[in-house]
């Protein structure tokens, strides 16, 4: 069976784990976290990064620096991984959910400029939401399979109406737009994950980063239990959201190696489009020109019209041993959220069951990948 995606261990993994335990730093100090940190940052073009225990918990714990409470809604894309919602949830928050631009998949800033100005309205406690009459507090754009979100007009709407940016970049690191590093675009904070399948891997993992000292500062402290003296002295609820010193240093590691990581990533998007899209009813992962995709995942974008369902078709596939997969279920159609606050999103119900997800591994060998391509076109055509 050719994986879907599993991490290229080949660097100094080995030999910073066996720092960790010769160091005995093998918890949440240790000099791994400090440089994890340190190198996130610089990846992501922003001047301070605090590692957390996962993506999800990086979301929660930003949205909770910004205050995000009971009772408040953030906007949010309905296509994206569900722990974008579930961090919203965790505050006691509800997500708002909105539609994606089809030629990026990311949240439409057309609609949302829409939204704001139709179903809002300002007052002295902050920016409320007509149909509920809860505070909007924040904005959450995707940078969904690592496309950057068209964040030049969601920064001036966000501004506009007075919401911050937390940017869930979970798969964004290595991508850019208009030039720029994915954190350095103007979003107050994003947030990173070193998942297993990630293009760069902690074996878990998150991080969150920014350029407001004092905003990043307050993350820290709310990711260390909001402990405020060694004689275990707390001044609010704080979380238990800090990376190990051992998960860090793999990710140490992986980082070293991200320029070539996501070059190899990209390579293989370029090379399934020059040998699938001429298929009928196939095309191609959207690739905006304002920016560069990190191409976390590869795929091919299917006319399940054309083609049969898109399980018949994974399932065709595993039988010639290639793990091929579905992307995201939408939000809005997820059971927790199945009430959640929505505009229209009849571009993402075109086409979230339509893509199929490839082989895609930062090591995938050529004739690995031309393996893949021949059962694919085997199977469509």
């Amino acid at each position: 069976m050719i994986p879907l995606a599993i991490p290229d261990l080949s660097g100094n993994e080995s030999n910073y784990l066996q720092e960790c335990i010769q160091t005995t730093f093998v918890s949440s100090v240790g000099p791994f976290v400090t440089k994890f940190e340190d190198m996130v940052a610089s990846a992501s073009g922003c001047l301070y990064s605090v590692a957390t225990s996962a993506g999800t918990t990086g979301l929660h714990v930003a949205l909770t620096a910004f205050g995000v409470s009971k009772n408040d809604l953030v906007i949010l894309p309905t296509f994206t991984f569900i722990g974008s919602a579930n961090s919203i949830s965790h505050c006691g928050a509800e997500p708002w959910l909105m539609d994606i631009d089809l030629s990026s998949l990311t949240l439409n800033p057309e609609q949302l400029r829409i939204a704001l100005k139709k179903q809002t309205v300002k007052s002295d406690k902050g920016l409320i939401h007509i149909p509920t009459g809860k505070r909007v507090a924040a904005v959450m754009p995707v940078h969904v399979l690592g496309i950057p979100a068209d964040m030049d007009p969601i920064i001036q709407i966000s501004k506009e109406f007075g919401l911050p940016i937390i940017a869930d970049g979970a798969a964004a690191l290595g991508a850019y737009y208009k030039g720029k590093s994915i954190g350095a675009v103007g979003s107050d904070l994003t947030v990173f994950s070193f998942n297993g399948n990630k293009t760069v891997t902690a074996g878990g993992g998150g991080a969150v980063s920014g350029n407001d000292e004092g905003l990043l500062n307050l993350v820290r402290h709310l990711t260390t239990t909001a402990r405020i003296s060694s004689d275990y002295d707390h001044d609010r609820v704080g979380f238990n959201y800090r990376l190990t010193n051992i998960q860090a240093a793999v990710g140490c590691a992986q980082l070293e190696r991200l320029e070539k990581f996501v070059t190899a990533k990209r390579k293989i998007q370029k090379v399934y489009n020059e040998n699938l899209l001429n298929i009928k009813g196939v095309s191609a992962l959207p690739e905006p020109k304002y920016g560069q995709s990190a191409s976390w995942f590869s795929g091919i974008i299917v006319d399940t019209n054309q083609l049969g369902p898109l399980k018949e078709i994974r399932e065709k596939l595993r039988r010639l041993n290639i793990d091929a997969r579905p992307f995201w279920k939408p939000i809005h159609k997820q059971l927790p959220y199945a009430n959640a606050s929505r505009e229209d999103l009849s571009n993402t119900d075109k086409i979230w069951d339509k893509l199929l997800i490839l082989p895609c591994s930062t090591n995938l060998t050529e004739d690995d990948q031309n393996t893949v391509i021949k059962a694919v076109q085997e199977v469509l055509c």
